[in-house]
This record gives C-alpha cells, structure tokens and sequence, in this order.
C-alpha cells in the first residue's frame, strides 16, 4: 500500500530507528520486562538519536523540522518488534508539548535541554486512587505559602512514574473551584517530601515503567508553574488530539505486527479455510484503519484534527487491535496464549489502551455528540 503520509526523510529515519531498535534494544529487552522500565542508557541513546527532540525547536537541541510523523515511524518499528514504549510516547508525544505550549523562556531554558538528551525523563501525573482521571475529584492540593507551594497527596497508574526525574503535577490551586481550580506545577523528584510507591504489577506492559506517587508538605518553587494558575483544565485538554492519535497510531501498528507475527507463525503449514478467512478479515480491517490513521496524522499535522475526528481514530484502531489479536490468537491456538508468545504479548500489551486516554465508551460520547438529532424544521 502506498501510504504517501511518509516522505524520504522519515524512511531514512526509520532506516536508523530499525537499526537502533534491533541491534541495541531487543537484546537487553528482556531486562527491562523483568525490572518495569527501561534503563537510562535507551534514553540516554534515544537522546543522541534525536529521537527525544522530535517537535522541539532546535534552539533547544530538538530534531530539526519534525513533526508526529517521526514519532509514527517510532511507534511502528517498536510495534514491528513487540516493544512496549509507552513510556517513550509520553515523554515525546503527550508530556513535552506542555513545554512547548505553556513554558516561559526561562522554564524552557531551564527543562527542554534535559528532556531532548535523555538526562531528564518526564511523566505526566494526573489520576489518583478512587478518582481515575476524573479531574473534578482531583484530591492533590497545592496550596501558596510565599514564593512556593506546598503540595500534598497522590497520584497512580503514572507512566514513567518510577524513573521520571519531572513530573508534570495536576492538582488543586482552589478547591472551590472544581475543575476551574486545577493548575499544572512541574516537581523535580529530587524535591523533598517526593515520594514513589510500589512497582504495579500490570497484566501487560511489562517493559513499561507504572507507579504510584505521593507528596507529603513538598514545597516547589512558585517559578515551577506552568502557564496560569487554575488554568490546568484547558491545558490538560489543548493535547487530545494528539494524545488519542498517539494512542491510535501505536494499537494501528500493534494490529499490523500482530498479523505478520501470527503469518509468520503458520509459515510451513497449511492453515484451512476459517483460518485464512480469519487472517483476511484482519488484514482488509487494518487496510482501512491504516488509511484512517495516516488521513488523521496529516490532518494533525496541518492543524485539522479537531477532538470529534481524534476520538474516531483512538476508537478504531483500538478496537480494532482487540479483534485482531483475538482472531490471530483462535487462529494460532492455546500453544500461543501465554505471555512468553509475541502474539500472546500483543493481546496483554494491547488491552489496556482501550481505557487511558479516554475510554471506548468516552469516545462513543464524544463522538456522538457530533450528531444533530434535532427535527427539521418545515418548510
């Protein structure tokens, strides 16, 4: 299929992204599914790669003239091996145009340099046990003493939480307020008072890094905030776009690998007829949600993905990535239902992305408030 979203430069950049990805990361890949994350050397690496930079502007050591699609070319190759970098998606897709969009010129001098080389790892915290991303029930309060903020509470389910050396902090500057009184503060988790939870044993993604945060009197300068204070809300929904097209892009790419894994399985057989009907049905799905999300990357790209086309995009390809691996898993067999199993893996690893970033059902709602059931009204 000749997808024409892609031009020489992002395949000359997939050309080192498949190198790097097969020659440095999957030996030692199995080390970061047995510690939760991955170690600071990949960063560290994926800095120098230029692969951190990807839409920073180059004052700040960023990927010149780059934009999602270089992300995408990431996202796939990792995909076309199994990786679980959600952690990566994170920093460079979800958590760095906070930076970008809301830093002064002196929060950027002081942050961006670290999150393009790697020597700074950035999470974004915003759920909390019993509130989920439920932004009202927000229970984190900072609240101002002189030329700093005292923070109090907690946060789960954090990606990148266990090694992240800045947190992107939503929580309450005027708890009166309701979701008008959320401010985002970026904590150095050097801060004292900053403390990080148990490693939370999750079903999949077990490569990436997911933990559980809390603060306790931690006072962070007031220089730390981003943007205006209560303004947190907007902030947090000016990326959603993008967020839910990250998001989309990865179980797309998953769906693909998920398939050519599953073929790759049956190579020497002579799978029958339900099964190659199986495989069909996958592969014409995927066709059309690759189609979906290279028209949706360009319209991001241009400035046109609007929230309604993005909760399209994240709605399919997830669901669409839990019928593939459901099909390619009957397809295969119980030999291939186990975690050991790249498909296997696919199915655990995928699962969860049909809930954060807004579930299935919230995308439903979303997009069907873009219908106009009124009546016409007669002539």
């Amino acid at each position: 299929m000749d997808r024409g979203v892609f031009g020489d430069e992002h395949e000359q950049f997939r050309i080192m992204i498949r190198k790097f990805f097969t020659d440095e990361v999957l030996p030692d890949y199995p080390n970061w599914q047995e510690h939760g994350m991955p170690p600071r050397w990949f960063w560290k690496r994926a800095g120098e790669l230029g692969i951190l930079g990807i839409g920073v502007p180059t004052e700040y050591g960023g990927l010149p003239d780059s934009d999602l699609r270089y992300s995408a070319v990431v996202t796939e190759e990792a995909q076309r091996l199994g990786f679980a970098l959600g952690g990566l998606r994170i920093h460079t897709d979800i958590a760095m145009p906070y930076f970008l969009e809301y830093a002064n010129a002196e929060q950027r001098a002081r942050w961006l340099p670290g999150l393009v080389s790697g020597d700074s790892v950035v999470a974004l915290g915003i759920s909390e046990p019993g509130a989920g991303s439920d932004l009202k029930a927000m229970s984190t309060r900072a609240s101002r003493d002189g030329d700093a903020y005292v923070i109090d509470g907690s946060k789960t389910f954090i990606s990148n939480g266990g090694g992240a050396d800045l947190i992107v902090l939503a929580c309450k500057t005027d708890p009166s307020a309701g979701r008008n009184g959320i401010s985002l503060i970026v904590v150095e988790t050097d801060t004292p008072g900053f403390k990080r939870g148990r490693r939370l044993n999750k079903l999949g993604l077990h490569a990436q890094d997911l933990a559980e945060l809390s603060f306790t009197d931690m006072r962070v300068p007031i220089e730390n905030l981003l943007g205006n204070e209560n303004d947190g809300f907007s902030m947090l929904t000016f990326n959603l776009a993008q967020e839910r097209l990250s998001i989309a892009l990865n179980s797309q790419a998953s769906a693909r690998a998920t398939i050519d894994a599953t073929v790759a399985a049956l190579a020497g057989t002579s799978p029958d007829q339900r099964a190659k009907f199986a495989l069909a049905a996958c592969r014409a799905e995927t066709a059309a949600g690759q189609a979906l999300m290279d028209s949706s990357l360009e319209a991001l790209i241009a400035g046109r993905l609007d929230p309604l086309d993005a909760a399209i995009a994240k709605l399919y390809a997830t669901e669409l990535h839990g019928r593939v691996v459901d099909r390619c898993t009957r397809v295969l067999g119980l030999s291939h239902y186990n975690a050991d199993d790249i498909v296997g893996q696919f199915y655990l690893d995928g699962r969860v992305s049909r809930i954060y970033g807004g579930s299935s059902e919230i995308m439903k709602v979303i997009i069907a408030q873009g219908f106009d059931f009124r009546k016409a009204e007669s002539a």
